[in-house]
């Protein structure tokens, strides 16, 4: 209730209904439906994101999940050192990875969010956010990690199914993770950063399925922009292909759709698709999972755990084949 009290008071609102909606709440308002989030890091961060969103806002990519500001003008209720944010409830529906067209929508709709991200300068008091440059050595520690997690199962008495399947699959994987590791040593990553930098962009870094909202009138938003930062734009695109990929069997028509609709709004240089092709092949996926269950990031049943490893090593066959796919349609390294 006291939540519920200061939350009121400090956005001037008043609260009808709360309804908690996956790791989220519905409010009715006064002043009409909103979405409260409780958020999992600092002020000073959550300033680059309000920043972030402000600065889309500013260059004509208005549909994003915009933060209301409390009696002090700051994007936050502070509750019991808790801070919230509010924002105005989008109706809609998620995109449909399934759906080649949607998919299309979405891919051009990155491609706006991606121009519109440029010349951003973060507010003085916010923490700039930035992975530029940190590719090669974020590979080369997520590599050596592989290595670590089979010596921590080697020790163990007792090995869980999860730990046979990693160790009968994990050479395949790190292998995988240095030919991308050589990939992107190969590439103009280095000058691809510098241009970012200098253009003072920003990638979403979680432009996925349930971030992407269709409305009835042909409307695309994008929300929760928790994860932004200074990032060069291969990375978002890469990290939105594998999600639709996975869904759709790795098949290349669905990669070509997103990178035609992608260069349809903003052209990608020759250059740029080695580093694309360097984190296609890096087994950002396994690696992550792994990380999760080695390390109780997550606490997902056993069976989740299994499965989900197994789904993975299923698409091995399909996933080469992609690579391979790819690799001659856009002549990489």
């Amino acid at each position: 209730m006291m939540r519920e009290f200061e939350i009121e008071r400090q956005f001037q609102i008043k609260i009808d209904i709360i309804k908690a909606n996956k790791g989220i709440y519905y409010l009715k308002t006064n002043k009409g439906e909103r979405c409260l989030k409780k958020i999992n890091y600092g002020p000073q961060k959550l300033l680059f994101v309000y920043g972030a969103k402000e600065h889309l806002i500013n260059n004509g990519f208005n549909t994003v999940d915009r933060y209301f500001l409390n009696i002090d003008g700051e994007p936050y209720a502070l509750v019991n050192e808790d801070l919230y944010t509010l924002s105005e409830w989008l109706e809609g529906r998620e995109c449909d990875f399934h759906n080649i067209d949607e998919v299309k929508i979405a891919a051009a709709t990155l491609a706006k969010l991606h121009e519109a991200s440029k010349g951003y300068d973060p507010p003085e008091n916010s923490k700039l956010k930035s992975d530029l440059g940190r590719w090669p050595s974020l590979m080369e520690k997520r590599i050596k990690s592989l290595d670590k997690m089979r010596d921590m199962i080697r020790k163990k008495n007792r090995k869980s199914d999860f730990d046979l399947l990693y160790l009968k699959s994990m050479d395949f994987y790190k292998e995988m993770g240095k030919k991308a590791l050589n990939t992107l040593r190969s590439s103009e990553y280095d000058k691809l950063c510098e241009i970012a930098e200098m253009e003072k962009g920003f990638c979403h870094h979680d432009y996925t399925y349930h971030n992407i909202i269709l409305g009835k009138d042909n409307s695309v938003s994008v929300i929760d922009f928790d994860y932004c930062k200074r990032e060069i734009r291969t990375f978002d695109i890469s990290n939105f292909m594998i999600k639709v990929l996975k869904r759709n069997k790795w098949d290349m028509s669905f990669a070509k759709a997103i990178i035609d609709a992608y260069n349809e709004v903003s052209n990608l240089e020759e250059c740029e698709y080695n580093v694309l092709y360097a984190y296609l092949q890096f087994p950002q996926r396994y690696w992550r999972l792994a990380n999760r269950y080695y390390y109780n990031e997550v606490n997902w049943g056993q069976n989740t755990f299994d499965s989900k490893l197994e789904s993975i090593i299923n698409e091995k066959e399909e996933y080469l084949k992609f690579l391979d796919d790819f690799k001659n349609e856009y002549n990489t390294i």
